[in-house]
């Protein structure tokens, strides 16, 4: 065995190797802590001033923003429906494609409107020549009833000469008495003739045979037969693309019938429904940031809130609620906002009826009381998508008329011009 101070020298050389390891480990496990210590009261502080920095934002901006991504553009859509029924022939335009106001967009056989067409035609005719005979027979009654007054006032004359020398023998008492009953028949055969001449007058007085009700009547019956007519090339109401096409050659169309869809998209507007915890401070005319899906993020539309729509949702579904049954959830309703677009962004940046995007409403603007809301159509949109002159008679029965004329004139006698009836 080693002899007992070398153990003790040994054990004092380890302690004196080992010792400054320790002291090194020691060393270092400070420094560690340290920089631990400073790392975490780095993060405290990074994370303090973050979170400080978010309540700033929160305070002085972002409380007054209020945002939804159930929002979406929303537009005029316009159903193109067929006034009269029919078989179409012809389809002349196809989904995606534009068409302008007014364009012959789908045709219609012309078969049973021109059938209805003659048949006015034929009932316009006959009104004439009956018109006609009405002038005429009131001609000839007040031909009549001037002879009659004629034949009257011979016979009364006669009968004032028979009555003066009746007592010298000159004339007998039985020619007095005859002359008499003349004198009477002729009267009521005068007062015959005045009550059929007043009868006829009575459909004839201070009218012409194109101005004479029967006449308007069966020229009424030949425009609406007209307008059938030329209504069989159905039209485009407004400009705009064409969707949901849903006709066919062959189809049997009627005018209850959607035939397809125009769609303009030169005003345009978003529909965000907000819950309705966040409408407190919402008004029209504060300004609205708008991204949408189809772009990127970067493009941003600047918009105008326009007005609150006056019910929530739930009620203007197609099943309203019935809360009053017993079977009653509370929940937290949302409320359709309509936001305008800028037109120039829209023009830059076009848009369809349908697409998602998201709206953050700026409620530090005061802007105008709930119930003023700024909702406007602009004037060239007003012309283009809210009104129509295709539709106009003076446009559809341009040709009416002078055809309605010409029947007129092909169906008078040739006897020349109408005879107006006075008063009897």
């Amino acid at each position: 065995m080693p002899h007992p101070p070398l153990l003790e020298r040994l054990a004092l050389l380890w302690s004196r190797i080992a010792r400054p390891q320790e002291r090194e480990r020691g060393g270092r496990r400070s420094s560690l802590e340290e920089a631990r210590s400073r790392r975490l009261r780095h993060l405290t502080v990074g994370f303090g001033a973050l979170a400080l920095g978010i309540f700033l934002y929160w305070l002085l901006w972002g409380r007054f923003w209020v945002a939804t991504n159930d929002a979406y553009v929303s537009g005029n859509l316009v159903p193109l429906k067929a006034q009269v029924a029919g078989t179409v022939t012809e389809v002349r335009t196809d989904s995606t494609r534009y068409v302008r106001k007014g364009e012959v967009v789908v045709r219609l056989d012309g078969v049973k409107t021109k059938v209805a067409l003659q048949r006015a035609e034929a009932e316009l005719a006959d009104a004439v020549r009956r018109v006609e005979t009405l002038f005429r027979q009131a001609a000839t009654l007040q031909s009549r009833v001037a002879a009659q007054e004629a034949v009257l006032s011979r016979i009364g004359s006669d009968l004032s000469r028979y009555r003066s020398v009746v007592r010298e023998g000159a004339v007998s008492f039985q020619l007095v008495e005859d002359t008499e009953w003349q004198l009477r028949e002729a009267e009521a055969l005068l007062r015959d003739l005045v009550d059929q001449l007043g009868s006829v007058q009575a459909r004839v007085r201070g009218t012409t045979i194109s101005t004479n009700p029967e006449v308007l009547r069966a020229a009424a019956l030949y425009r609406s037969a007209y307008l059938d007519h030329v209504r069989r090339n159905v039209v485009a109401p407004v400009s705009g693309y064409v969707a949901k096409r849903a006709v066919q050659p062959g189809d049997e169309v009627f005018p209850e019938k959607t035939l397809l869809l125009i769609i303009p998209l030169d005003y345009l507007w978003i529909e965000a429904n907000y819950r309705e915890v966040e409408l407190t401070h919402v008004r029209p005319g504060q300004p609205v940031r708008i991204t949408v899906d189809l772009y990127p993020r970067k493009i941003l539309y600047h918009g105008l809130v326009e007005g609150i729509i006056p019910s929530a949702g739930n009620n203007l579904g197609l099943l309203p609620p019935e809360n009053a049954t017993g079977n009653y959830i509370h929940i937290v309703e949302r409320v359709p906002v309509r936001i305008r677009i800028d037109p120039k962004e829209l023009r830059e940046h076009p848009l369809r009826p349908g697409l998602s995007c998201v709206t953050r409403i700026d409620t530090w603007r005061r802007g105008q009381p709930v119930l003023e809301p700024l909702t406007e159509i602009p004037p060239s949109a007003f012309r283009a998508d809210y009104q129509t002159s295709v539709y106009d008679e003076e446009v559809e029965l341009r040709g009416a008329a002078a055809e309605i004329q010409r029947i007129i004139d092909a169906n008078r006698m040739p006897a020349g011009r109408p005879v107006r009836s006075g008063a009897p």
